[in-house]
């Protein structure tokens, strides 16, 4: 059982419009994932920029929080003229803090110091220009 072929009619699409319809359409479809990833990533920046000022206002508010924790720790020591002098326990906490500060800058100062260059990233991206000609 055949079906005769029927000749082109005045409204069948050809080749040529096909392809153009099929054109435009992907680059609508391009153009509005554009503007789809530039409004998720304006509501992404806008989020990030929120977390790091909060992050900011924390780390100020805990540098704050050192600062009478370091005051406190001082007239502590100080114990309502019981204790030592207050320039003497100023002098203290000053001194724990300056120990503090040494010791994280040595342990700082040895782990930098273990950073090296990724020896094999870049031995491997020496070998893409032979690898993409083939040779071995």
């Amino acid at each position: 059982m055949s079906h005769p072929v029927r000749p082109p009619q005045e409204g069948d699409p050809t080749i040529g419009r096909l392809v153009a319809d099929a054109s435009r359409d992907i680059s609508t479809l391009v153009s509005k994932e554009i503007e789809l990833a530039k409004s998720e990533l304006k509501v992404s920046v806008k989020a990030g920029g929120i977390g790091i000022g909060l992050f900011a206002a924390a780390g100020f508010l805990a540098v704050l929080a050192i600062i009478m924790l370091s005051v406190a720790i001082a007239y502590f020591i100080h114990w309502d003229d019981k204790g030592l002098e207050l320039h003497w326990a100023f002098l203290i906490v000053f001194g724990f803090y300056l120990l503090l500060a040494g010791l994280l800058g040595f342990i700082g100062l040895k782990k930098v110091k273990q950073v090296r260059a990724p020896e094999k990233a870049i031995e491997q991206g020496r070998e893409i220009p032979r690898a993409l000609k083939g040779q071995s």
